[in-house]
């Protein structure tokens, strides 16, 4: 009782001086942990699944893995005790042997929860957004404490959206903006008419469609562009790449969906008037991607006729390794959406124009979110 007024007390004290908020001590308070994360940490991959509160605790199962086998385990629980928490886990080996004694658990007292954390003692979750975490853990070894941080990203299932069978080519389509392979007679026509960005856009200033196929080499698209100004104001490829006439093609090879702003769970590559594709890098800065996308476009009037030739690669994809496309199968689910940046002589582009709608107030978010992305369903 003296514990839950001392803390009560802790609550009133900095609600009154505007300072941290402290929570009680309830699972309630941090059900945001619940979910499937994964990250990389201790040289490989790790994923963590966390279940929701009930019967007065919260389960998880944690796994390591390096070269495609399994490190070892860890079974957690988070429980009620003593108008408290305690965190407790095991850890095994990769045939399930148990490293702790039978009766013995590995035990982390809780200290405090806000909003944003759970600290235990040697042991922190520091939310840093609704799909991504921080675990910090106090590890002890010839008898120097260090501690290490590892960071997650939430895996939420994706919606099914704008559904698009892709039918197969028999043979790889030729790149050259010319689009004379009949696979492209057999294929429909889909729509670029949601905005994204900017005053509502007439027709004549900007209209677009486009077609799919694929074989198991890549993924090949055709779009059709009418713009009545074609703008690249930027010479060097990595200088404000988003404000001149683009294309931008978004793809998330498995349809996992989830933010992909500085990592490579998704690709938002921008392909330019000249062919160059960019992408924002991990390293919070443009980068060249143009072994991923192939490009032709041919330019008659107003209207550009656009093929390109997209190769997948999976989340794993590190930047400055060597790296294998991916094979395409059939039946395969491929997180997609197009997009056209429209600049009419500016210094800025007007106009952001996809092919999914996206909701709420800010609809700019394709390069953050592949959760807006469609889904390509790969068809004979």
């Amino acid at each position: 009782m003296k514990q839950l007024l001392n803390f009560c007390f802790i609550i009133f004290l900095y609600n009154c001086f505007g300072q941290q908020v402290y929570l009680e001590p309830k699972l309630e308070n941090i059900k945001w942990i619940s979910g499937t994360w994964h990250g990389e940490a201790l040289g490989g991959a790790v994923e963590e699944i966390w279940s929701v509160p009930s019967g007065g605790s919260m389960m998880a199962t944690f796994k390591l893995t390096k070269d495609n086998a399994v490190v070892f385990y860890e079974i957690e629980i988070i429980r009620e005790t003593e108008n408290s928490l305690v965190l407790q886990l095991k850890h095994f080996d990769n045939q399930l042997r148990g490293w702790e004694q039978k009766e013995e658990t590995v035990d982390f007292p809780l200290k405090y929860i806000t909003p944003s954390e759970v600290a235990f003692e040697g042991m922190t979750f520091e939310k840093l957004n609704d799909h991504e975490m921080n675990v910090h853990v106090a590890i002890e070894e010839q008898g120097k404490v260090e501690t290490m941080t590892f960071n997650y990203k939430k895996q939420t299932p994706k919606p099914i959206k704008q559904l698009i069978k892709v039918k197969c080519s028999e043979t790889n389509p030729k790149i050259d903006g010319l689009a004379n392979e009949s696979i492209w007679d057999e294929v429909k026509w889909h729509a670029i008419d949601q905005l994204w960005l900017g005053a509502p856009v007439s027709k004549s200033d900007f209209s677009g469609r486009y077609k799919l196929t694929w074989t198991k080499e890549a993924l090949y698209l055709l779009a059709e562009i009418t713009d009545d100004h074609l703008v690249d104001n930027h010479k060097d490829p990595l200088i404000n790449w988003w404000d001149d006439d683009c294309l931008e093609i978004f793809v998330d090879e498995d349809n996992s969906g989830g933010e992909h702003q500085y990592n490579h769970n998704a690709f938002a590559y921008h392909v330019a008037l000249d062919g160059n594709v960019v992408d924002m890098s991990p390293q919070k800065k443009g980068s060249l991607y143009n072994e991923h996308i192939v490009s032709k476009r041919q330019t008659q009037g107003h209207i550009t006729l656009w093929e390109a030739k997209i190769l997948l690669f999976k989340d794993s994809y590190k930047d400055g390794l060597p790296h294998q496309a991916r094979e395409l199968n059939l039946h395969d689910n491929i997180g997609f959406a197009l997009a056209y940046c429209d600049n009419d002589k500016s210094e800025h582009r007007e106009h952001f124009i996809g092919s999914v709608a996206v909701e709420g107030e800010n609809k700019n978010k394709g390069w953050i979110d592949a959760h807006i992305f469609g889904t390509l369903l790969l068809v004979d």
